[in-house]
């Protein structure tokens, strides 16, 4: 590896000193001939460094005076009954109100940057950020004609699959205060459904959305880039298509997204439901039930019934559906441990290593303080805190884990990839069973996380794979514990999902579609 200078200019603060403690620190020793020569190697690579840091930044231009920002704020209790707004604001389109979003009210996750507009992520770990630009995919809102309404209470720092963890407070289910309302993207789901905003932009690492590559990810908070996602969330299949339209397709800044066509080439997903003859008929369509995902340990025998008589809808529909064994499916959740876990907690180490794309270095940096402030320690979330033992852990006892991990990925998608040449989309369950009820504020660590186990089972593996995935609601159940058992009437949603091929989206949302226009889902299960 070249070097543009071996001769460091007169004053150079790298001292033998200095050298000495980069040793200590890679537990390695120099011989005594050779320590001056790399004393100053290591003294011009401190000019470079130092002259790189005095340059400008390269952040991606917002226009303010196109876009706006007005009445940032926080939000007022009692406007916000659920816990589940984290910000408000009006941001809009002041030169045009025309576009495939006109007239559309949309919240952002509170992980996703908005200029001037604080960002809290759920935590307390690390605070005061502010971002300097606007991500992609707020941009692209804005010049479609959307309305950015505020942004979403998310779980904190995404690392919650239920939705008591976020610093300001609980996010309750709008089906039945007391119980969670999933998570990390709690707080979009809650505004949609509620009807507080027409559609969210949630973000996912082990469930929410899947959209991988589509959808850039530039100017969003990271936890690992390989299983980052941002997508959309709306109350109808209808809506879904429309925001996926609006803003998917490379912004030629996230490396993630440089396959995905060009926004100008992206299939049109809501124009191409609406010219449907039949949007009902799935005559012809292969439909695969994936075995293993029905013999997850924690599957409720109810959610499982309720799924197999929504899968049967699809027949009624004249799809041909059956059953397919996939047998890496039951490994998912370990190769998705490997990489979230170790990988998320060198990216809150160093960020995002190895990508092309924007980098928010100040939030990094905010990582790198909170980690060595023992006051930011005390307030970091269980699941924040197990990363980082779990990533310390693996780098020293596993360091082949995250390579491993990352391999096995690629054997786990080519795994779907094989069935899905037999069949159009795959399904499985969302969630195993029914929204628990919240544990304590002040609940013990493994309190907290018993409310999560296996709640993933049949979600994570596609954030390693990269396959789109649409999850919709199939029926309701009543709670299994918590306040409203034995209560009539309180019953929580069951989730089916639906997985396509990689970049068939149009796919997935044409199956979801026929589905729900001929299911009323609110009516259906026990």
């Amino acid at each position: 590896m070249s070097v543009f200078s071996v001769d460091p200019k007169a004053g150079n603060s790298v001292t033998s000193a200095v050298l000495d403690e980069v040793c200590k620190s890679l537990g390695v020793k120099l011989k005594h001939e050779e320590h001056e020569d790399y004393r100053k190697l290591l003294a011009v690579f401190d000019e470079s460094a130092r002259e790189l840091m005095e340059m400008e930044d390269y952040v991606p231009a917002t226009d303010l005076t196109r876009f706006p920002r007005n009445d940032v704020r926080p939000p007022s209790a009692t406007n916000n009954t659920h816990g589940a707004w984290a910000w408000r604001c009006s941001i809009r389109d002041t030169q045009s109100n025309v576009g495939i979003l006109a007239g559309k009210t949309i919240c952002l996750k509170d992980m996703i940057s908005v200029k001037d507009v604080p960002m809290l992520m759920g935590t307390e770990f690390v605070s005061g950020y502010t971002p300097n630009m606007d991500a992609t995919v707020v941009t692209r809102i804005l010049e479609a004609g959307g309305h950015i309404t505020g942004k979403a209470v998310c779980e904190n720092l995404c690392h919650s699959a239920t939705s008591h963890s976020s610093s300001t407070g609980t996010v309750e289910n709008p089906h039945a205060k007391g119980y969670s309302a999933g998570g990390s993207s709690s707080g979009s789901g809650v505004l949609v459904s509620l009807g507080e905003v027409d559609m969210s932009i949630g973000a996912d690492q082990g469930g929410s959305v899947r959209t991988f590559g589509l959808i850039p990810y530039t100017g969003c908070g990271s936890n690992e880039p390989t299983n980052d996602h941002l997508g959309p969330m709306t109350r109808t299949v209808l809506d879904n298509a429309l925001l996926l339209q609006a803003i998917a397709g490379t912004d030629n800044i996230d490396d993630r997204s440089f396959a995905a066509p060009h926004p100008s080439n992206i299939s049109k997903y809501h124009d191409l439901l609406q010219v449907l003859e039949d949007p009902k008929r799935l005559s012809g369509f292969k439909i695969g039930i994936i075995t293993e995902s029905l013999e997850v340990p924690v599957l409720d025998p109810r959610m499982k019934g309720c799924f197999l008589a929504a899968a049967e809808g699809f027949r009624k529909l004249g799809a041909t559906v059956e059953e397919v064994s996939i047998p890496i499916h039951r490994k998912g959740s370990t190769i998705w441990t490997g990489v979230s876990k170790t990988g998320g907690y060198l990216t809150k180490l160093h960020g995002g290593a190895g990508r092309r794309g924007h980098v928010m270095h100040e939030l990094n940096s905010l990582f790198a303080e909170a980690l060595h402030d023992p006051a930011k320690w005390d307030k970091a979330y269980v699941a924040t805190k197990n990363i980082y033992f779990n990533g310390a852990y693996a780098e020293e006892r596993y360091p082949a884990l995250l390579a491993k991990a990352t391999n096995l990925s690629r054997k786990l998608r080519d795994a779907y990839d094989t069935a899905l040449q037999s069949y159009d989309v795959l399904v499985t369950p969302t969630l195993p069973y029914v929204a628990t009820s919240h544990p304590a504020r002040d609940a013990s660590p493994l309190e907290q996380i018993k409310k999560q186990v296996g709640l993933t089972s049949n979600t994570c593996q596609f954030n390693q794979t990269g396959h789109p995935v649409l999850a919709m609601p199939i029926g309701m159940l009543p709670p299994l514990e918590g306040p409203g058992v034995g209560q009539e009437g309180v019953k929580l949603p069951v989730g089916m999902q639906v997985i396509g091929r990689w970049w068939e989206e149009a796919m997935v949302l044409r199956v979801g579609y026929a589905w729900e226009l001929e299911h009323d889902w609110k009516s259906m299960g026990a």
